[in-house]
């Protein structure tokens, strides 16, 4: 067995997945977690019998952590239960209609005739399309980039006529919907990267696709759950999991980092894993002057993602006739995606998504209480929005909306309130802008154009989490953890079969694994 020491820079998805791979292979692990709970983004919010997941609510595609569990011992399924939502989520428009999206394919169709007749069977031909679509992108989400030769890898070849570069998503669903809300209903996952459908690229298309092929889950407990058992396995691995510790020092030797300092000690290690926001850390952590391709200057002029405001609401009963998840599309919805991604300033009406747990999961509340998580895409934090004087205001115009959805009884039900705005994410949670899905989501910003799993710019140092490839995104974090810790240990000449001894063949597999 390997002694290699290696630490990881944050207890975050990516980072205690990384964590326990390279325990497993034998290697000496410590996790530097900077709060005082593991799971980062993903962690949760306790208070008065109530919990919520403070950031990601859906589950999806178990299958690329079912394999990482299995790999190193345990089973995914048996460590944290989870529940199949029949109803994925309600969509309700602004211009009328609603949507209780499933994978039923007839009861889809009867709800799209609904909506727009001529579209019936559109819903069929997109999934028979995507499922090949994800089949030939799959080698490329799980694979490394590391210069544009990798581009002429015959894999890449092989899914170029997939790709269409010259196609936002929406233009792409266009292709199979008449109706613009049902172009609307398979676009909004480009949400789930922090972008706008009309320039997201084609490819994610596969995001929707994932929703209806291999399910939306809840994870019993919350998604914060499953970063508390991943914590707990690693720990039974052998990994030493440090919280409330900051990395506040690098110690350097050329370009090679040879530790790190916090507060309470100094880490040496063969390899450093960085889980944290790519840009924060890095523009706080690395001298400037040693980053040539990430530079400050470079960094500043890269696209970011949107911010999100947050509303997390204890509630006195429980609204039962409303679904798990709920997104209400605004009626003036391209408008809306301009103002938080062009113009910076804040919407009169914008979407919103609410995520009402205790129908599924009573034990997030007290009894006779639920939970409700209201999310809104809003602006990164810029010039044009003073969330000092704005958050009050926008608060209230939030609650005021969501009662759109049948929640016009809120207000006097709350007996919890805890609020998150993008100040609070780039200052609590150290993230970059409070662009809460990283760097966006372009083709300008992907693959090799994305900070390389093997970071380019240091010896030694490797990142994981939605800042490097394959991108944000529950999923595609956990795949970034398999790439980085394969590369890791082949680097330092330890056995990395074992993480590729469990991965699904075939796409039959794949959702036989999660059913």
């Amino acid at each position: 067995m390997s002694s290699r020491k290696v630490v990881v820079v944050g207890a975050g998805p990516g980072g205690l997945a990384a964590a326990m791979q390279l325990a497993y292979a034998g290697c000496d692990v410590t996790v530097l977690e900077r709060r005082h709970v593991v799971g980062g983004r993903t962690s949760a919010i306790e208070a008065n019998g109530f919990r919520f997941d403070c950031g990601p609510t859906f589950f999806l595609y178990p299958r690329v952590l079912a394999e990482i569990f299995r790999s190193v011992g345990f089973e995914l399924m048996d460590e944290v239960p989870m529940t199949r939502l029949e109803t994925q989520y309600r969509l309700t428009f602004g211009n009328g209609g609603q949507l209780d999206c499933s994978a039923n394919i007839a009861a889809m169709d009867r709800q799209i005739a609904e909506l727009s007749p001529v579209d019936v069977g559109a819903f069929r031909r997109f999934l028979d399309d995507n499922r090949v679509k994800l089949e030939k992108f799959r080698p490329i989400l799980e694979s490394p980039f590391r210069s544009p030769l990798d581009l002429l890898r015959p894999a890449v070849l092989s899914a170029l006529p997939y790709l269409h570069p010259n196609r936002s998503l929406a233009t792409e669903l266009q292709r199979y919907f008449s109706d613009p809300r049902l172009v609307i209903a398979f676009g909004f996952q480009a949400k789930y990267l922090g972008m706008s459908p009309f320039q997201c690229p084609s490819l994610f298309s596969i995001l929707s696709f994932l929703e209806y092929e291999y399910g939306v889950w809840h994870p019993i407990g919350g998604c914060h759950r499953v970063s508390e058992q991943m914590a707990s396995l690693a720990r039974s691995l052998g990994v030493k999991i440090k919280l409330a510790e900051p990395v506040e020092s690098l110690e350097l030797e050329g370009r090679r980092v040879k530790a790190v300092h916090t507060e309470h000690d100094r880490y040496e290690a063969d390899a450093f894993v960085v889980n944290a926001d790519f840009a924060d850390w890095m523009t706080h952590h690395v001298p400037n002057q040693l980053r040539r391709r990430w530079s400050d200057a470079s960094i500043e002029k890269k696209k970011f993602s949107c911010s999100t405001f947050m509303l997390y609401l204890g509630i006195e009963g429980v609204y039962d006739d409303l679904p798990h998840h709920n997104i209400h599309i605004s009626r003036q919805y391209e408008q809306n995606l301009h103002e938080i991604e062009t113009t910076h300033q804040l919407s009169s009406d914008p979407s919103f998504y609410v995520q009402n747990a205790s129908v599924t999961d009573p034990s997030l509340a007290p009894p006779g209480c639920s939970t409700l998580y209201v999310l809104v895409p809003v602006t990164h934090q810029h010039k044009n929005v003073d969330w000092a004087t704005a958050a009050d205001g926008f608060r209230d115009q939030t609650l005021e909306r969501m009662s759109q959805i049948g929640l016009g009884d809120v207000r006097r039900r709350i007996r919890f309130e805890h609020r998150i705005t993008p100040d609070d994410w780039k200052n609590d949670y150290a993230v970059h802008r409070g662009a809460t899905f990283n760097l966006a989501h372009n083709l300008g910003q992907m693959l090799h154009r994305r900070p390389r799993n093997r970071f380019e710019e240091l010896d030694g140092v490797y990142l994981v989490g939605g800042g490097t490839h394959p991108g944000s995104g529950l999923p595609v974090i956990y795949e970034s953890s398999r790439i980085t810790s394969r590369l890791l240990l082949n680097d330092l000449g330890v056995d990395a079969r074992f993480i590729d001894a469990n991965t699904a063949q075939d796409g039959e597999a794949d959702r036989e694994s999660v059913s």
